[in-house]
C-alpha cells in the first residue's frame, strides 16, 4: 500500500516544522522524522487508527508527540489528509 500526502498534509507537516525550527531547533529534525516514520507504518498496518470524526477517515495519534494524523483509506492508498497539534480546535 502506498502513502499519499495531500497538500494540506505536505503544508501541515511543514508548519510543523517551521515552528519548532523557529522555537526548539533541537527538536525539529527528530520530531520531523518521528512524525514521517510513523505515518509511514501505515503502508502494513493502514487500519491501526481509530475511527475519525469525518465518515470514511481515521485518526492516528503520534504519541508520544502531540499530533494527530487524518487519514483515508483507498483500494491502493492511504491518503494522508491533515497534522494537527492535539490541542487545536478541529470542525
Amino acid at each position: 500500500m502506498r502513502i499519499r500526502w495531500t497538500l494540506a498534509a505536505a503544508a501541515d507537516l511543514e508548519h510543523i516544522k517551521d515552528y519548532l525550527t523557529e522555537h526548539h531547533p533541537q527538536l525539529a529534525r527528530p520530531t520531523i522524522l518521528k512524525l514521517y516514520r510513523t505515518i509511514r507504518s501505515l503502508k502494513t498496518m493502514p487500519y491501526r487508527g481509530r475511527m475519525g470524526r469525518e465518515a470514511g477517515t481515521r485518526e492516528l495519534v503520534l504519541t508520544p508527540l502531540p499530533f494527530i494524523a487524518a487519514y483515508r483509506v483507498k483500494e491502493q492508498a492511504v491518503e494522508v489528509l491533515h497534522i494537527c497539534h492535539g490541542a487545536q480546535l478541529r470542525s
